[in-house]
């Protein structure tokens, strides 16, 4: 009996070796795999993009740094590179922020303007006032005069700045019911204020400007705590500042209690006319089939609250090293790779849908898409874009990628075509595979994404390592399939009316800023 028992466990170890035992791989993909894990780039590069040029916020002069870094950085690796125009751009150059309490005492805010908002010729000194509840459009009508010469609060106050999985944690049972009741009951009261009030978020801050009002500060909170969202102003001669979410809850009370806090605010910026808005293209010319093509998708501009580290100078340094590695390991590519590095993602996928409508030869003739706009975790779901088939062509390159990359990456397919969300979805409406790498969250909604807490410091390399190599392998393996792979699309499941629902339509670019500032 004791020998059946040592030899049942001998048998379980040598099953889990064997579970475990990495598959011999591809030559290339190997070289790729210690490479990256002993001598990669990718700390450097997010140097160079994040700390020495900066947030890249359309039609900056850091916008226009980047992706003349990124044609240098190609070069130097042997890989021809240019930047294309599509388009223009309202130019602004973000100056200081320094925005201050003077009373009841004296404090300095954690607060900014946000982007493109007109300066301050001289510092502001101002009453705040506070945008209450409305019962009616009559009530607001009769309030709006109170605004002249005012610093106007424009955002619900939070009465409760906790995260809400703090709540749950630490709270008792009737505290989190009671609490996240109380939460939507105010947020259900403010947004039928506003609607009320005839106007919403984007037009209201030009009529509080045309009314007298001196500056519109809002705080768009995460719901985590010290985190906000910076965007774009929406008023035309004042200032639009965001304040971190304690200090404006903080200032709201003191104006609704009657006790008149002053804000001193002091914005430097400036407009310089127009820009142009590129996307950067770097091109592996296929050997065999230089027609044909395999696309690594990021984009490289950004919201500038922080640094812009995890939306998406980690899709960025990612596809950059993908593409350094294979121009290093696979110097025999069948087909052409590109590395495309899009411009004004963030306002509608103005640059790769405007790639998609001046190219329709390359587009025509792409093999894959791989699209790395997912934060700084580790890619762990694929889905197959729609496409009936797509299990049997990225099954197969799956495959060929390390067992301790594939063994988080959950497959969905044939999956379900994406509208928009991030620039895949402009090959997808044309018919093209095109796949998002989808990655773990590590925070990313609530903490960075878009927030002025996206930085550097929030960058998880060994992850990014991971999907260096998942992108390295895939596109090796898309340009060595022998024939264009099936692009049949699935039937799409049944619409809210009972009929099969439409593939996405192909959207057009917007190639100037005219349609997104408020006239």
């Amino acid at each position: 009996m004791k020998q059946i028992k040592i030899l049942s466990v001998l048998l379980m170890i040598s099953f889990g070796l064997n579970l475990n035992a990495q598959k011999k791989l591809n030559p290339v993909v190997e070289k790729i795999q210690n490479e990256t894990n002993s001598a990669s780039q990718l700390e450097k590069l997010a140097g160079e993009l994040l700390d020495e040029i900066g947030p890249r916020l359309v039609g900056s002069s850091q916008m226009e740094d980047s992706h003349n870094w990124a044609v240098a950085t190609f070069k130097n690796w042997g890989i021809p590179a240019y930047n294309e125009a599509f388009g223009t751009w309202k130019a602004w150059e973000r100056g200081i922020s320094h925005i201050d309490m003077i009373s009841p005492y004296v404090k300095s805010l954690d607060a900014m303007q946000l982007a493109w908002s007109p300066a301050t010729k001289k510092p502001i000194t101002a009453e705040v006032i506070a945008l209450p509840l409305f019962n009616s459009e009559a009530e607001f009508k009769s309030w709006l005069p109170k605004v002249k010469g005012k610093i106007v609060l424009m955002s619900q106050k939070q009465n409760y700045g906790r995260s809400d999985y703090q709540y749950k944690e630490f709270g008792t049972e009737e505290t989190y019911k009671k609490i996240t009741e109380e939460k939507k009951n105010e947020s259900d009261a403010w947004k039928k204020s506003i609607e009320l009030t005839g106007y919403n978020n984007n037009s209201l801050p030009l009529l509080l400007e045309e009314n007298g009002a001196v500056a519109v500060a809002i705080s768009n909170w995460t719901g985590i705590m010290g985190s906000n969202r910076i965007f774009g102003a929406k008023t035309k001669n004042i200032p639009m500042i965001d304040i971190a979410n304690e200090e404006y809850n903080q200032l709201y009370r003191l104006a609704e209690n009657g006790k008149a806090p002053k804000l001193s605010i002091d914005v430097k910026s400036k407009f310089n006319g127009t820009a142009k808005v590129y996307n950067t293209i770097a091109e592996i010319k296929g050997k065999e089939k230089p027609n044909e093509y395999v696309i690594l998708s990021a984009h490289i501009d950004s919201w500038d609250g922080g640094q812009g580290a995890t939306d998406n100078g980690t899709g960025v340094i990612t596809v950059m090293e993908a593409a350094r590695l294979l121009k290093k390991f696979y110097p025999d590519n069948k087909r052409t790779i590109l590395v495309c590095l899009w411009g004004s993602e963030e306002q509608g996928l103005n640059g790769s849908r405007a790639f998609v409508e001046d190219h329709p030869e390359i587009v025509q003739n792409t093999q894959a898409v791989f699209n790395f706009d997912s934060g700084t975790g580790r890619i762990t779901r694929i889905n197959g874009g729609g496409f009936e088939k797509s299990y049997d062509f990225l099954s197969r390159w799956l495959n060929a990628v390390p067992n301790n990359i594939t063994k988080e990456i959950e497959t969905t397919y044939p999956g379900w075509p994406s509208s928009g969300g991030s620039d895949h979805a402009s090959f997808l409406s044309h018919g093209i595979p095109a796949f998002m790498m989808g990655s773990l969250n590590w925070g990313y909604f609530g903490y960075t994404w878009h927030t002025q807490r996206d930085t550097y410091d929030k960058i998880v390399f060994d992850d990014l390592k991971f999907n260096t190599i998942l992108a390295a392998s895939l596109v090796y393996m898309a340009s060595e399939e022998p024939d264009m792979v099936n692009r049949e699309k699935r039937i799409m499941p049944l619409n809210e009316e009972g009929k099969p629902g439409e593939w996405p339509e192909p959207r057009k670019a917007e190639r100037s800023s005219d349609y997104y500032f408020v006239k």
